[in-house]
């Protein structure tokens, strides 16, 4: 039986996640509009995931698919500038009636494959600086696109797939220190010609918070107050006051997860992260049983995308990072995420029934070049 390759484990701790996502939106309004659709998201995904699962990824080694894959990605991203209507500011959603897709999240995960799928060649080379540069090159065309719609977020976490899967891919000290230049260079070149006004403000209202707590500090404000008001048990859910009372702006989304510590509380939160560190074990376990370097690089992608949605997400609801509408796996209302998240969990699990099974150190050793 395909059921069999299936890793339950993954799943089990991926459920009570959307269970909190969906008590959150629940308790925050009476028409339930948004309980309602993710619950069609959910249904959707979860059938997208075991679909997924019980197919043969082999063809995704093939450069030829990867290189169609990556053109519709980029033809897509750049029909949003010609067609999508502007919401909160930003051309990122296709609107298809009362639902809309953002292509910027199945684009973060074809660029998974696109580095996975290059490194797999060249991992024993990439102490040359060319193929750092190559592969950069790969992820700069999706930032751009994104970044000029304006999505902010989504442009960091692409950044943050592609620079964390040079670092697995083992580049050498010296070239990561160049890394780090090129990433502060660009970050001042954006500063100077690039970031809009309102995004310049969320850095600096990050450096000094409480400057402008009616203006553009305010939704960072609110967050922080609304985590902190849950204490150790939290308010129960449905008696979220911050949110509740509609203080904490984009609940359902960006600000997902202090509406959930404000109503279940310090005990929730610790919970909710365990829960997270089991999907993440998961994700790297399965990942180092990979067939060959294509599929175990592609695990450890997905582990990054994971982790850099939690980390950067969670950091701008504490006030530890400048707010930049980055949702939180699972918990956050959209379908589109929540589309790319089981549909790359499902890639996993497809490339499971076919995994080396071998010794875990001796797959890292061949990893690594030992």
């Amino acid at each position: 039986m395909a059921f069999k390759d299936i890793d339950w484990l993954l799943l089990v701790a991926i459920l009570p996640l959307l269970f909190a996502g969906l008590s959150v939106m629940n308790s925050f309004t009476g028409e339930s509009q948004y309980y309602s659709r993710q619950l069609v998201w959910i249904v959707i995904s979860l059938a997208t995931f075991f679909i997924f699962s019980f197919t043969d990824f082999r063809f995704l080694r093939s450069s030829g698919v990867l290189v169609a894959l990556f053109l519709a990605a980029i033809g897509t991203l750049t029909l949003l500038f010609f067609v999508a209507s502007v919401v909160h500011g930003t051309k990122s959603w296709f609107s298809i009636g009362a639902f809309s897709l953002q292509p910027s999240d199945p684009a973060k995960l074809i660029l998974i494959l696109i580095l996975a799928k290059y490194f797999s060649r060249r991992h024993i080379e990439i102490a040359n600086l060319k193929h750092i540069i190559v592969s950069g090159l790969y992820a700069l065309v999706i930032f751009l696109l994104v970044l000029f719609q304006p999505d902010f977020g989504s442009a960091i976490i692409i950044f943050m797939i592609w620079l964390g899967m040079v670092l697995v891919s083992g580049i050498s000290k010296k070239h990561l220190l160049l890394v780090f230049l090129a990433t502060l260079s660009v970050f001042l070149i954006m500063w100077s010609f690039v970031l809009a006004d309102y995004q310049k403000q969320r850095v600096l209202t990050f450096i000094n918070p409480l400057a402008d707590v009616r203006g553009a500090g305010y939704n960072a404000y609110q967050s922080t107050i609304a985590v902190g008001s849950g204490e150790l048990l939290g308010k129960g859910v449905g008696y979220g006051t911050q949110s509740r009372l509609k203080f904490l702006p984009e609940y359902e989304t960006d600000f997902v997860f202090a509406a959930f510590a404000e109503e279940w509380g310090f005990i929730g939160v610790v919970i909710l992260f365990a829960l997270f560190g089991v999907v993440i074990w998961r994700i790297l376990a399965n990942a180092f049983y990979g067939a060959t370097n294509f599929e175990i690089l592609f695990g450890l992608g997905l582990a990054i995308l994971f982790a850099s949605h939690f980390t950067i997400h969670i950091g701008m609801n504490i006030g530890l990072l400048p707010v930049t509408g980055v949702t939180v796996p699972f918990l956050s209302y959209g379908g589109s995420h929540l589309l790319t998240e089981f549909a790359g969990l499902g890639i996993l699990m497809g490339m499971r029934r076919y995994r080396r099974i071998a010794h875990k150190e001796a797959i890292k050793n061949e990893f690594l070049g030992v």
